[in-house]
């Protein structure tokens, strides 16, 4: 294993195997293609949507975690666009990744994870015992200070829209895949900002657990 990924200062990637470490020296850790063409039909998705709130300590592949983010918040056209909609044109949401080896940021153009804290966050990401046990925590965070002219009250209301249109892809990948997950707003908002070391002008919108259902749920 690559020495550089055990530094204290650069978390290490929890899943069956790890993505290709062509930049990991500079924290980045490259993911595989998505999985882009068939899978589940989408009624069939739909049918299968649901919220688990019980999850089995199974990692998630490399290959089903790139599915899965692309899923939530890829790119799907040269232009540069995503799979979800948002806010007059304006990204103003990003999705940080919380495992038990650490949190990373996920790049959508460059289909990439970058490495931002090497602490296990994932209890402070909600207030539910099981945000601390799943394997994986999403967690979307507004960029305030690009919603100018906007009161903080609409910055708010508009960033949560946005979140919630990636925690919808996230629930009909999740049923396309046979994973378990859950769109969550109850969240300590203070002490998961403080945990992510996020700048003032950046707030925590919502998170989001996914992990393969625990057997028998």
């Amino acid at each position: 294993m690559n020495p550089t990924l055990r530094a204290a200062s650069q978390p290490k990637l929890s899943l069956a195997a790890r993505p290709k470490r062509s930049r990991a020296r500079e924290g980045l850790l490259a993911l595989p293609p998505p999985r882009v063409r068939g899978g589940m039909p989408l009624y069939s998705a739909l049918a299968q949507r649901r919220s688990t709130r019980e999850f089995s300590d199974r990692p998630l592949t490399p290959q089903v975690l790139s599915t899965l983010l692309w899923a939530a918040y890829g790119v799907n056209r040269d232009s540069g666009e995503r799979t979800a909609p948002y806010w007059r044109h304006v990204m103003v949401i990003e999705v940080y990744v919380a495992m038990a080896d650490g949190v990373w940021l996920f790049e959508p153009q460059g289909r990439m994870l970058i490495a931002h804290l090497p602490n296990d966050i994932r209890v402070a990401t909600g207030t539910q015992e099981f945000a601390g046990t799943a394997p994986l925590d999403l967690i979307y965070v507004a960029h305030g200070e690009r919603m100018s002219g906007l009161s903080l009250v609409e910055r708010r209301l508009y960033a949560s829209v946005d979140a919630a249109f990636i925690g919808q892809n996230v629930y009909l990948c999740c049923a396309a895949e046979g994973l378990g997950t859950v769109f969550r707003g109850a969240i300590d908002y203070r002490a998961l900002t403080r945990a992510l070391q996020l700048p003032r002008e950046q707030f925590v919108t919502f998170a989001q657990t996914v992990g393969y259902p625990r057997e028998g749920t």
